[in-house]
């Protein structure tokens, strides 16, 4: 019962701040067809990823000195004590495995109510998070990080490939806060195309729900500070290019698969549309 309150308040967090723009959506599927950006010539990754990558490794490495202090505060702290100690273990479900069910239920019920915005939440918002996880994946395996609770007092400890021998060793960078936030800058860029002025709260609702994953994680002691820093970029980069090159690409192999079955009222009743395979 407890587990399935807390999908439910998954749901309900992840889906409040965008529901008004999703229900937007239930229009004709030619009208919201509209939402697609033109196909950009610019590529994918520019320059200005580079330098965005550069600055989040620069922070990431400025907060590793500082990662115990970090830890110790949020743990510390009686107020923000008694505060995580409420809502860790329902924050940290909104991610994993929350994230998983939000994304597939988005997209299934978009597909069967003809609503092509939930949909592509659904499925864009989960592509992105399968993708920033396999990237997150090879860096744990590869970085053999120790988690805090092995040894709060040694932030330093990395040894190439340790990562194999347990979950232990699998602190760099956080899984928890690169779904949070690729999440969160899915459902933050889908609603910049779809509605521009309702970013000011999407936004801002989204982020500081990733930022509480984050800060969960560290008062469980499962994360340093530089992990979920880490985590969060990956996750970003990832919602964001996502939907970049699907709305750019509006006729890439994956949307034509997923997205192109479509259920519509017909002269003769509900009418199914299906496309098995892409046109080449």
């Amino acid at each position: 019962m407890r587990s399935l309150r807390i999908h439910i308040c998954a749901v309900a967090v992840t889906v409040l701040p965008v529901s008004p723009i999703l229900w937007m959506g239930s229009v004709p599927a030619d009208a919201q067809a509209t939402d697609s950006t033109r196909r950009s010539q610019e590529p994918l990754f520019t320059s200005r990823d580079a330098i965005v990558a550069v600055g989040f490794a620069g922070i990431a490495a400025a907060a590793i000195p500082l990662d115990r202090s970090f830890g110790e505060y949020l743990q510390g702290a009686p107020q923000t004590n008694r505060f995580f100690k409420r809502v860790a273990v329902t924050v940290e479900a909104i991610a994993e495995p929350g994230a998983f069910f939000i994304g597939g239920a988005l997209y299934a019920a978009g597909r069967l109510s003809d609503n092509e915005r939930m949909a592509d939440l659904g499925l864009h918002g989960t592509e992105a998070i399968v993708i920033g996880l396999a990237i997150t994946s090879v860096i744990k395996y590869a970085a053999g990080r120790a988690r805090p609770f092995v040894d709060n007092n040694k932030p330093h400890d990395f040894e190439f490939g340790r990562g194999f021998k347990g979950h232990e060793y699998r602190s760099f960078p956080s899984g928890h806060s690169l779904i949070g936030f690729a999440a969160a800058a899915v459902v933050t860029d889908e609603a910049r195309r779809w509605r521009p002025e309702s970013v000011w709260y999407v936004g801002p609702a989204m982020y500081g729900g990733a930022l509480l994953i984050g800060a969960s994680r560290m008062y469980d002691n499962r994360h340093w500070a530089s992990d979920v820093i880490v985590g969060a970029a990956i996750g970003i980069v990832s919602g964001r290019k996502i939907v970049r090159y699907h709305h750019t690409h509006p006729d890439n192999r994956i949307d034509r698969w997923l997205l192109g079955v479509s259920i519509s009222n017909g002269a003769g009743g509900r009418q199914t549309r299906l496309i098995v395979m892409p046109e080449r």
